[in-house]
Formats: C-alpha cells, sequence, structure tokens
C-alpha cells in the first residue's frame, strides 16, 4: 500500500511536464518537416507549383492551410522582410493602365482603378479585400517561370481586360521575375513592344529592380516561337476564352 502511493508521488511530476514536452516535441517535428519542405520545394531541379494546392481563385484547400500552416507563415514573413531591405516600389506602371509590382498585403499597395489581377504566386494567398478584384492565378514556384500555357492563359486575360479598359496588375512576390515574365508577353500582344527582349527592357527603364533568369528567358523565348504570330488577337478584339475568376 505504502509502495503504491509512494509511486503515485513519483508520477505526478511525470504527469506534470509530460505535455510540457509533448508540445515541444510538435513544434519540434513541426520545424523539421517545414524544413525539408522549404529544402525539396526550393530545389533547382524540382518544379513544383501544385504542391501547395493553390487553385486559380487564389484559394488554398483546407489539407493545405493546415499541413503547411509554419511554411505558409515563413513564406509572408520572408516577403515582408525582403521588400522592406529592398524598398521596391509596391507596383510600377509600365504603361498605361498596365502594372506590375509585389504581392498586395494591403489595399495601399493596389494600384488604382479596381485592376484585374494575374496572380502569379503558388505560395501566397488571395488577401479577402482583393475578393471584389478580377483576379485569375497562374500558381508558380518562386525563381522559376510560368509555363507557356500558363503565360498564354494570362495575356489572353490580360488582354481581354484591356479590351474594356480594365487596369490590369500582374504580380508575383517581389515584382522582380515571374511577374515580369508575364508582363513582357502581354506588352508583345498588345503590340507596345516588338519582341520580349524589348518589353524587358521597357519595364527595367521603369523598374530597374526587376532580373528575368534563364527559366524566364527559356519561357519567353518558348511562348515567343508557340503564340506570339496571333498576338495581333489583342489588338483586333479577338482574344480566345481563357479561363477566369472573378
Amino acid at each position: 500500500m505504502a509502495s503504491n502511493i509512494l509511486g503515485g508521488f513519483f508520477l505526478i511530476p511525470i504527469i506534470l511536464i509530460f505535455p510540457f514536452f509533448t508540445k515541444i516535441l510538435f513544434k519540434f517535428l513541426g520545424f523539421i518537416f517545414t524544413h525539408l519542405v522549404s529544402i525539396l520545394l526550393y530545389h533547382p531541379s524540382l518544379n513544383l507549383p501544385l504542391f501547395l494546392g493553390k487553385a486559380i481563385d487564389g484559394s488554398f484547400p483546407l489539407w493545405s492551410t493546415i499541413l503547411f500552416a509554419p511554411l505558409f507563415k515563413i513564406f509572408r514573413a520572408f516577403s515582408s522582410i525582403r521588400r522592406s531591405r529592398c524598398r521596391d516600389a509596391p507596383y510600377t506602371e509600365i504603361s498605361q493602365g498596365l502594372y506590375v509590382g509585389g504581392w498586395p498585403d494591403s489595399l495601399e499597395k493596389l494600384p488604382p482603378g479596381d485592376p484585374a489581377i494575374v496572380d502569379c504566386t503558388c505560395e501566397l494567398p488571395r488577401n479577402k479585400w482583393l475578393h471584389e478584384n478580377s483576379y485569375l492565378c497562374i500558381p508558380t514556384w518562386d525563381s522559376r517561370a510560368p509555363r507557356i500555357e500558363q503565360i498564354e492563359v494570362a495575356v489572353a486575360w490580360a488582354c481581354e481586360k484591356r479590351t474594356h479598359n480594365t487596369p490590369v496588375f500582374i504580380h508575383c512576390a517581389h515584382g522582380h521575375g515571374r511577374s515580369v515574365t508575364v508582363m513582357c508577353a502581354v506588352l508583345v500582344a498588345l503590340e507596345l513592344a516588338d519582341d520580349w527582349k524589348i518589353a524587358e527592357k521597357m519595364i527595367k527603364e521603369k523598374r530597374p529592380c526587376i532580373y528575368l533568369n534563364a527559366l524566364h528567358r527559356a519561357a519567353l523565348k518558348e511562348w515567343t516561337l508557340k503564340y506570339d504570330g496571333i498576338h495581333s488577337r489583342c489588338t483586333s478584339n479577338k482574344s480566345p476564352i481563357a479561363p477566369t475568376s472573378s
């Protein structure tokens, strides 16, 4: 009897401490999981924009929101820190009604005129204050290029919006690469630039921070070979139908 009571006393500290260690263990496992996923997704040989599950309307499925919650916090924090250090303008008007820039985390970082939005990120959410804007997401991983089919869908969609004089805002996380790739194609399709290289120069003159890497350039070259011959559709108001979201 006495031994049972004594054993019970020894169990009390273990019972009290167990939840504390369990909480630490789960946080540690979450950190390891997030770190491993980050390494996987950023590996240069991989391009997995659909891994996080972001849909064309900018939403994330519940399983992704729960499973990758720590990762999404890191993405948002990294985006905010990098933007504050670089001090880039939140958006830049390249031509009348055509804007390129970074992820708008507040209304103040959205161009004027209730623009239609092309979102090139797969890792950042569509914020709640954007649900009144026409919206298209072409999920693309950071430092990667959109597929040429995605570029073409975005081009057709942006051209259709411009035929109605709706401003178009194309953004990625920082307005340096993914969004600039799409904007180059849009400028060519609208006959505001003769080719994507001239379009890149136009953008760089107004937004010096941009940078197209080898993947971005390769995608634009491939898009030019496959689609540039029909870019007159944009100026003739005969844009092909593309998936839309609003």
